[in-house]
C-alpha cells in the first residue's frame, strides 16, 4: 500500500528524517515583516483603526498613475536645473499659465485679476520662496506648484476657477471619479519631513481634508485601485535600515 501524506508546507529533507510516526511538522516561521504588528494599522480617528493588508506588486506597477517631479540625484554633484524643468513644462501649461521673470502668473476663469506669484531669492529664513508650477490637474481643476523655501519646501494647489490655495505634502494622487485624492510622504530616514497619509474630499471648488496622519512608516507612490482602496509602497525602518513593501488600504468608507 502506497501512503500520500499532504504538508501545510514543504518540508526539507533534514526536517522529514526527525519526523516520526504521529508527529507534526512544526509550524514555517513567517518572515520578519508579518511580525512587525505596528506597520499593519493605522488609526484614522480615536475609535476607529483602518487595516493595512499586504498588496500585490504586480498589480501595484499596473495601476495608472503620473509622474511629477524628476528623480532625485543620486549624488550630491548632481543638481537638478529647476527653472529648465519649469521652463519645458511652461510650453504645454496653456494661456493661463505664464513666467515673466521672477513672477508665476495664473489666470483664474472666475477672478478679474490674475494670481502673481513672485520669488524672492533672498539670504533670508523667513523671506526666501520660489514658486515653481509642476503642472495641471484637470480632473479636480487645479494647478500644482512647488514651493521652496530657504529650507525645505511644500506643494500648493491652486483652484483654475477661483485662485483658492491650498497646501498639501505631496504631489496628490486622485481616485478615478476625481471625488478624492491622497498625498503621501515619506522621510522614515532623515525625519526631516513628515512621513504619513493625507486623503481629501473634493467638492467643487472646494478641497476638504477628510484626515491625515503622521507615521513612523512613510507612504511612497499611493495608487488608486478603486475608488475606496489604495495601493502604495510602505517604506519602515528596520534592522537598520528602510525597507519597502506593497500595501493595500481602503481610505474612503
Amino acid at each position: 500500500m502506497e501512503l500520500f501524506f499532504s504538508w501545510p508546507y514543504r518540508a526539507n529533507a533534514t526536517q522529514c528524517a526527525y519526523l516520526g510516526p504521529g508527529s507534526a511538522p512544526a509550524p514555517p516561521t513567517p518572515p520578519r515583516i508579518y511580525r512587525l504588528g505596528h506597520l499593519d494599522t493605522l488609526v484614522q480617528l480615536p475609535g476607529r483603526v483602518l487595516s493595512i493588508h499586504q498588496g500585490s506588486r504586480n498589480v501595484y506597477e499596473k495601476l495608472p498613475y503620473k509622474t511629477w517631479l524628476p528623480p532625485e540625484p543620486e549624488t550630491e554633484e548632481q543638481e537638478i536645473d529647476l527653472e529648465a524643468e519649469e521652463r519645458q513644462r511652461l510650453r504645454t501649461a496653456g494661456p493661463t499659465v505664464k513666467r515673466v521673470g521672477k513672477t508665476l502668473i495664473l489666470r483664474p476663469t472666475a477672478t478679474k485679476q490674475p494670481l502673481r506669484l513672485v520669488n524672492n531669492p533672498v539670504e533670508d529664513y523667513d523671506k526666501n520662496v520660489s514658486y515653481e508650477y509642476v503642472g495641471s490637474l484637470p480632473e479636480i481643476k487645479q494647478w500644482l506648484l512647488s514651493v521652496h523655501l530657504y529650507e525645505g519646501g511644500y506643494f500648493l494647489l491652486i483652484d483654475q476657477r477661483t485662485g483658492r490655495r491650498t497646501r498639501i505634502w505631496s504631489p496628490p494622487a486622485v481616485a478615478p471619479d476625481g471625488r478624492h485624492f491622497v498625498c503621501g510622504n515619506s522621510d522614515v530616514l532623515a525625519r526631516y519631513e513628515p512621513s504619513g497619509l493625507q486623503v481629501w474630499h473634493v467638492d467643487g471648488p472646494k478641497l476638504e481634508k477628510l484626515w491625515e496622519r503622521q507615521t513612523e512608516w512613510g507612504v511612497t507612490g499611493p495608487r488608486w485601485l478603486d475608488n475606496k482602496t489604495i495601493l502604495f509602497e510602505q517604506d519602515f525602518f528596520d534592522n537598520g535600515d528602510v525597507d519597502t513593501r506593497v500595501v493595500r488600504m481602503k481610505v474612503v468608507p
